[in-house]
This record gives structure tokens, C-alpha cells and sequence, in this order.
């Protein structure tokens, strides 16, 4: 009898000609580009903040994060609204990504471990790699990719107006 295995559900997205992938769990809307506004004194991988229906949502570079440089924006650049989890606070977080790809559905026995040496990422963050044609998905686990402090910068830098923040229960 075989084992029944888990399939994941994620999106895929490019930064540069690099494919991750995110949880479908973890992405609560995909925007087209919008005003950003700028926040004096706030973390170089903070683009600014942005209105999302009414509710200041602090947006990052993903690029920057991940030591690739700044984002160049395309038609194709848009923002992944996400839902990320630290020290059991729910927070909203938005990332500008080149370009999301689509969504795709992957076995648990499909995914690999990420490699520990010679990645020009932080592994903690990458929960596994699959191989789809001829390409590597970066899997990522968006609750890891940044830190309580980091989180905590992100709503400070916000300035007063409240950044949507609820605790799960």
C-alpha cells in the first residue's frame, strides 16, 4: 500500500531570473503597482507604505532582502500581499516581486532539502527546492523570512497610523 503523501499549493514568482515560491497560505492578494510612500529613517529594504483599503500596509523590496539589488520596475512588477506569523502575532506585510508566475501544486515527496553551502540566500528561510522542467522553485517559509526585530522595525517605521496587526486565536 502506498504512502499517501501531502501536495502544497504555492505561487511562483520571479526576482531577477530566480523562481520561488510562497504558500498560497501565506498570499492574501496580488496588487498591480500603486503609490508608494516613502518613510524617513526606515530599514533600506523598506520600500515605503501603501494604502491597502485603508489600512497602512508597510511594504519591502524582496530584492533587497535577498542581497540582489534593488528592484527595477516593469509592467510585471507587482506586490504580494502576505499574511506572515511571528512570535504568534499575525502581521501584513507587503513584498514586491518582478513578476508572479502562477500557481502550482507539489508533492511533499517532490520537494528537496535546500542546499547548505554555497547558496547566495539565507537557507533557514528556504524550506525546500523543486525541480519543474527545467527549472529550481525556491520554496520559502514567509514566516521565517524576517525577524521579530525586523517586524517590529516595519510597524514602528509605518509611522502612527496603525499597521493591521491581529493575534490568531
Amino acid at each position: 500500500m502506498k504512502e499517501a503523501t501531502k501536495i502544497n499549493s504555492y505561487l511562483t514568482f520571479k526576482l531577477r531570473d530566480e523562481i520561488f515560491g510562497a504558500s498560497v497560505a501565506k498570499v492574501l492578494n496580488i496588487l498591480e503597482m500603486i503609490k508608494i510612500t516613502k518613510v524617513p529613517k526606515a530599514p533600506v529594504y523598506m520600500k515605503g507604505v501603501i494604502n491597502l483599503r485603508g489600512s497602512v500596509l508597510p511594504l519591502i523590496d524582496t530584492r533587497i532582502k535577498f542581497d540582489m539589488g534593488e528592484t527595477v520596475y516593469t509592467d510585471n512588477t507587482c506586490i504580494l500581499v502576505l499574511d506572515i506569523e511571528i512570535a504568534g502575532e499575525t502581521v501584513h506585510v507587503g513584498a514586491l516581486v518582478d513578476s508572479v508566475q502562477e500557481v502550482i501544486e507539489i508533492d511533499d515527496a517532490d520537494i528537496q532539502p535546500s542546499p547548505s553551502i554555497g547558496s547566495k540566500y539565507k537557507s533557514e528561510f528556504i524550506d525546500g527546492m523543486v525541480k519543474i522542467d527545467n527549472d529550481f522553485i525556491m520554496l520559502l517559509n514567509m514566516d521565517l523570512i524576517f525577524s521579530t526585530s525586523e517586524i517590529t522595525l516595519l510597524r514602528e517605521s509605518s509611522g502612527d497610523t496603525q499597521v493591521e496587526v491581529e493575534t490568531r486565536v
